[in-house]
């Protein structure tokens, strides 16, 4: 890359990021509590949360905690800005790096995360697997998962490279999933996710 590539690709993730920020400065306005809101790709997606969906998440916590302690750097509807047009997402579940910094000005840093969670809702499980795992891929999180109680079955994508996560396993409600392979280093037991 040039220097003017670089200057020019630093300028379009700045005005991305001001618009993201006007963006969520206008929603957070307007939406009512219990809804979660995301930008994928420029549009707007809001959903009720539901008991399923906290249930699920708040599990996922507690396995990382059980592993990494308490004081694990772990979010959950946190927006961090995503490589991509427009990105503005709010992970169920994001592990950052134990040194991870908060900047001010741009917030969470999309380079600090290592694992993200995301469990399905009804109307906008397209953006999970779709755009946001493209968005995930290609800033390089090593490890993806999605848990989904409509089909009851988590997919687990890891190895980022390319743009793309070459590692990709499925496991039912009740497995318990072997993430020891990764950075995690964990077993998550899924037997208690409930479905919808």
């Amino acid at each position: 890359m040039t220097v003017l590539e670089d200057r020019i690709e630093m300028a379009d993730t700045d005005a991305n990021t001001k618009r993201l920020d006007e963006w969520f400065e206008l929603i957070e306005r307007m939406v009512p509590e219990g809804y979660k809101v995301e930008v994928v790709e420029g549009a707007v997606h809001m959903v009720p949360q539901r008991d399923t969906h906290w249930e699920i998440t708040r599990r996922i916590i507690h396995a990382l905690e059980d592993r990494f302690g308490r004081d694990i750097n772990v979010k959950t509807d946190v927006r961090i800005d995503f490589p991509g047009f427009e990105n503005g997402f709010c992970p169920d579940v994001m592990k950052l790096r134990d040194d991870a910094e908060r900047d001010p000005e741009r917030g969470w840093r999309h380079e600090d995360v290592e694992f993200v969670a995301e469990v399905i809702s009804r109307g906008t499980g397209m953006n999970d697997y779709g755009p946001k795992k493209a968005a995930y891929a290609d800033a390089g999180v090593p490890v993806y998962l999605i848990a989904d109680p409509y089909q009851g079955r988590c997919h687990l994508f890891s190895d980022p490279k390319d743009g793309e996560y070459r590692t990709d396993s499925r496991f039912d409600f009740g497995e318990r999933m072997d993430l020891t392979h990764t950075l995690l280093d964990l077993t998550l037991d899924t037997a208690t996710f409930p479905r919808d």
